[in-house]
């Protein structure tokens, strides 16, 4: 929850500390090279941006210039289009199309040309769920080398809860190399600050019962209780924001969640991931257990794992226990079920699928 937002403040904080900050966002549709690629030589030519190359960025250049060469039949056509370099490859270095190798030796040369130059690299990745789990296992291990190098250079990455099984299933070192902090919905005091405080600097303030329903109704997710802060701001006719306002205020948030927030993570579904989902929303409680969503499927246990781990891996659902299933955003069950209530919907949701 508020992952991208918090990425963005420790890039913030990075470039106060005069770190060479580079934030990427994976994609579902682009390899890790060509995440990589364009940044690192950006950040190899800005090292030496004011003085002649080091000798050390020469060599982080060749072997960048290696690793295309290696890899380009990998990176789509246009994404590389721009990319110049100058340079000779560094022969043996970076080529020999093994990635886990490849990437080590990237990141090696990179991480010593900004030790050559006293600096330090930022390197920030979001929804790193999306990488392949060959590019995780290559990024962990290259990683790895550069720690136990004391090498200028640090990963800070964001993903769904997935992460925590793909990263063990790559390395079984990872545990130990990285740290995994959960990032939840925000504590009852962080969430009314975050409405209090913006309000209050513009001579406004929200009654308490006001905050205490907000905080009910977005469950104290970041994204909601900004919707709602909007929403109320909207339709208070005075400076204080009352409980009566935020009644009014929740009935605009849904309706614009589910036209944009909720719809547009929707349409990306398959009709049996719908399907999926829509039994797991009939269900009670905040978690289900995989069997009762095949039960109320009409099908064996068995015959739903691959959906379940496709909507895992497009970030719908997540496993808090083994056989449990939950939803990565709250509310999206409501959701769900005010879509169920729609004749188009729920006529096309009751064919049995095999």
């Amino acid at each position: 929850m508020g992952k991208t937002v918090l990425l963005n403040r420790i890039r913030q904080m990075a470039e106060e500390k005069r770190y060479h900050a580079l934030l990427i966002e994976a994609h579902e549709d682009k390899s890790l090279p060509a995440l990589l690629i364009p940044p690192l030589r950006r950040l190899l030519l800005r090292l030496d941006a004011e003085e002649r190359l080091s000798e050390a960025t020469k060599t982080g250049l060749r072997v960048l210039r290696s690793f295309i060469g290696r890899f380009r039949a990998k990176v789509k056509a246009g994404d590389l289009a721009e990319i110049e370099l100058g340079v000779d490859p560094e022969l043996g270095v970076a080529d020999s199309g093994d990635l886990e190798s490849d990437l080590t030796d990237l990141l090696l040369a990179v991480a010593h040309a900004a030790e050559a130059r006293g600096a330090v690299v930022c390197l920030l990745i979001d929804e790193l769920q999306y990488l392949e789990e060959a590019e995780l296992s290559a990024l962990i291990m290259a990683l790895h080398q550069v720690s136990q190098r004391n090498l200028p250079l640090v990963l800070f990455a964001a993903a769904l809860p997935l992460i925590l099984g793909l990263s063990g299933r790559s390395k079984s070192y990872a545990e130990r190399l990285f740290t995994f902090p959960a990032i939840g919905a925000l504590s009852d005091e962080a969430a009314r600050s975050a409405l209090q405080a913006p309000a209050e600097a513009h001579d406004a303030s929200f009654a308490d019962d006001a905050l205490g329903e907000i905080l009910a109704v977005t469950e104290r997710y970041p994204y909601f209780l900004q919707q709602w802060g909007y929403e109320a701001w909207n339709v208070a006719p005075s400076p204080r924001i009352t409980l009566q306002d935020i009644q009014g205020a929740t009935t605009k948030a849904i309706q614009q969640l589910d036209e944009s927030f909720f719809r547009v993570r929707f349409d990306r579904l398959t009709r049996r991931e719908k399907d999926f989902l829509f039994a797991m929303a009939a269900l009670s409680g905040t978690q289900q257990r995989s069997g009762d969503i095949a039960e109320k499927l009409g099908v064996k246990v068995n015959a739903i794992g691959p959906l379940r781990s496709t909507l895992i891996g497009k970030g719908m659902i997540y496993s808090p226990a083994h056989g449990d299933n939950a939803f990565t955003v709250p509310l999206f069950d409501a959701f769900l079920k005010r879509q169920l209530a729609l004749p188009a919907v729920s006529a096309s949701t009751t064919q049995r699928h095999p």
